[in-house]
C-alpha cells in the first residue's frame, strides 16, 4: 500500500501496481459495486476516451455522486485513488482502443486470403527492412562475432526470445559457442561475465526494455562487445557498440500476427551468412561433423536442409 496524502496517493512502484489493467476491472466489477460508485463506472464507460481531461470534481458532478463516492470507486477497482486510476486507465487506452472497438466490415477470410495477407505483410515488411538496413552496421557487427570468445545472445517478450534461441542456433552450428537468454536476471548475470572478447548479441522490437538496456550497459562497462537489432534513437540503439537499427511498419489487423518477426529473422540470417563466409573452411567442417553425427543418431541420408 502506498502512503496516502490527503485524498490521493503517489503513484506505485513501476510493476507494483495492484491492478494494471483498470478496464479488465471496470468490467469484471459491473454489478457488484454499490449503487452510486455504479453510477460512477456507467458514466466511466460512456466517456472512456474523455476521463483523462477530466478532474475527480468533474467526474462527481456528472455522475451526480461525491467526490469521496469517485475515490471509493476507483479504491474498489484497485487504485489508491483518482489521480492513480486516470493513469492506469491513461495507459490501457493507449495500447487498447484497437481492441475495444470492432473491426469495421469484419469477415472471416478464406484460406486464400489469410494467407495472401500474411504473405503481403511479409513482403511490405521485408522490403521497409531492406530500405533501412546499414551495410556498414552489419558488416561491424558480422566482423565483431566472428572474432568473439563467446556469444551471449538475449531478447526478452514472444518475438525477441525467439530471436535469441535462433541466433544461438545459427552461430553455434559456425563453431561460435553460444548462450541464449530470456531470463532478466539471468541476462544481468550472464552480462557481468562477458569481458572484451566476447560479444552480447540483443533483440528488442522497442529498445526500451530495461533487463535489455541494462544488460547491455553492464556488458559495456566490462569491454564487451554489444550488438542490438532495435529500434533507431531507442535507449538500446543509444548504448549499444554496434547498432542495427529498423523502424518497421505494422499491419493494424489485430488479428493478424506481427509480420516484423519475419524481416528480424532475415536480418539475423544475413548476419549468419556474413560471419560464416568469413570463416569458410571452419563452418564447412562444423556443419559436415554435424550432419555426420545426424546421420549416426537418426539414420537418415536422404535430402536435408544444408544449412542446418
Amino acid at each position: 500500500m502506498t502512503k496516502q496524502t490527503g485524498n490521493e496517493a503517489r503513484l506505485p512502484t513501476r510493476g507494483q501496481a495492484k491492478v494494471p489493467d483498470v478496464i479488465s476491472a471496470l468490467n469484471r466489477m459491473d454489478g457488484q459495486l454499490a449503487a452510486r460508485e455504479q453510477r460512477v463506472a456507467d458514466f466511466v464507460r460512456q466517456r472512456i476516451d474523455s476521463i483523462s481531461s477530466m478532474s475527480i470534481a468533474d467526474v462527481a458532478e456528472a455522475a451526480n455522486v461525491s467526490t469521496p463516492t469517485v475515490i471509493r470507486f476507483c479504491r474498489s477497482l484497485g487504485c489508491d485513488g483518482f489521480k492513480e486510476f486516470k493513469l492506469r486507465l491513461a495507459q490501457n487506452l493507449a495500447v487498447s482502443l484497437q481492441y475495444l472497438h470492432p473491426v469495421p466490415d469484419h469477415q472471416t477470410p478464406t484460406v486464400e486470403q489469410a494467407l495472401d495477407r500474411v504473405l503481403s505483410a511479409i513482403y511490405g515488411t521485408a522490403n521497409a527492412m531492406r530500405q533501412q538496413i546499414d551495410p556498414a552496421a552489419m558488416e561491424r557487427s558480422a566482423h565483431a562475432i566472428v572474432n568473439c570468445r563467446q556469444l551471449l545472445t538475449a531478447g526478452i517478450g514472444g518475438g525477441s526470445s525467439m530471436l535469441a534461441e535462433e541466433a544461438a542456433n545459427r552461430f553455434f552450428r559456425l563453431g561460435i559457442p553460444s548462450t541464449p537468454t530470456s531470463d532478466s536476471y539471468m541476462l544481468q548475470m550472464r552480462a557481468a561475465t562477458l569481458g572484451s572478447d566476447d560479444a552480447l548479441l540483443l533483440f528488442s522490437a522497442s529498445g526500451e526494455t530495461d533487463a535489455i538496456v541494462g544488460a547491455a550497459q553492464v556488458a559495456r562497462g566490462y569491454s564487451a562487445t554489444t550488438i542490438a537489432v532495435t529500434r533507431p534513437g531507442s535507449r538500446l540503439a543509444n548504448v549499444a557498440t554496434h547498432p542495427i537499427t529498423m523502424d518497421l511498419p505494422e499491419d493494424p489487423n489485430i488479428f493478424k500476427p506481427t509480420a516484423s518477426r519475419y524481416a528480424y529473422l532475415a536480418m539475423l540470417d544475413t548476419l549468419a551468412m556474413m560471419v560464416a563466409t568469413q570463416k569458410p573452411d571452419a563452418t564447412r567442417e562444423n556443419l559436415r561433423k554435424i550432419r555426420a553425427s545426424l546421420t549416426a543418431y537418426h539414420g537418415r541420408t536422404g535430402p536435408q536442409p544444408l544449412g542446418d
